[in-house]
C-alpha cells in the first residue's frame, strides 16, 4: 500500500506535530509527513522538523500582499510533494479559500475543546471560566468557519481542578493519541 503523504502546519512548540512524526516512523500511521509549514519564524517546531528530517517551510504572512498570495505559493508546494492530508497542529492562522478549494475535505484540525463549545484560541481557559467539568480534544474537518467543519473524532476526560496548566498537559496527551486515530481513519477512508 502507498503510504500517505502528510503536511502539518503549526505556529508554536510543535508537540502534535512530533506526535504524528513519531507515530509515522514507528508503523502506527502508514504515511510520512513531507512537509512542515510554519507561520512563524523561530518557532520551536521548526527546531523539531529540523531534529526529525522533515523539510520545513517559515514564512511570515505579512511578507506577503493577502492570504490568496502566500496560500497560492503553500498550495503548489503542498501539489508539488503530493500531500494527501494537511493536518492543521496548533496552526493559529485561519485558512482560507485557495487552500480550502484545493484540499477540500483534506484538511483536518485538532481542537482542545469537546466542539461546537468553546472555539477559538483559548478554549480551555474558557472553559475553566465557565465551570465545565467534562473537557476533551476534537478533530474535524476544516471549512470557513472558525473551529468549524465536520467533526471526525473527539476524546472527553474528567477534571475538577481549575489549574490550567495541569488541564492543558492532560489535553495534549489525549490530543497526541487522537490526532493519530484520526490520520488513520483519514488513511484508510472510516470516516
Amino acid at each position: 500500500m502507498k503510504r500517505a503523504k502528510l503536511a502539518v502546519f503549526a505556529s508554536g512548540s510543535g508537540s502534535n506535530y512530533q506526535a504524528i512524526v513519531e507515530a509515522c516512523h514507528d508503523g502506527r500511521i502508514e504515511a510520512d509527513v513531507v512537509l512542515l509549514v510554519c507561520d512563524k519564524p523561530g518557532a520551536k517546531v521548526l527546531e523539531r522538523a529540523e531534529r526529525y528530517g522533515t523539510e520545513s517551510f517559515a514564512f511570515n504572512p505579512k511578507d506577503y500582499e493577502s492570504r490568496d498570495a502566500y496560500e497560492t505559493l503553500l498550495a503548489k508546494m503542498l501539489e508539488d510533494r503530493g500531500v494527501d492530508y494537511i493536518c492543521l497542529a496548533g496552526y493559529m492562522r485561519i485558512v482560507g479559500r485557495v487552500l480550502l478549494e484545493r484540499f477540500e475535505q483534506r484538511i483536518v484540525n485538532i481542537h482542545p475543546s469537546l466542539l461546537p463549545s468553546f472555539k477559538g484560541a483559548h478554549a480551555i481557559q474558557d472553559a475553566v471560566d465557565y465551570g465545565v467539568k467534562i473537557f476533551g480534544v476534537t478533530t474535524h474537518f476544516v471549512d470557513e468557519t472558525l473551529d468549524g467543519g465536520r467533526i471526525i473524532d473527539q476524546a472527553a476526560i474528567v477534571y475538577e481542578g481549575s489549574d490550567v496548566e495541569e488541564l492543558t498537559n492532560l489535553i495534549h496527551n489525549i490530543e497526541h493519541k487522537l490526532y493519530v486515530k484520526t490520520i488513520n481513519k483519514l488513511i484508510n477512508k472510516k470516516f
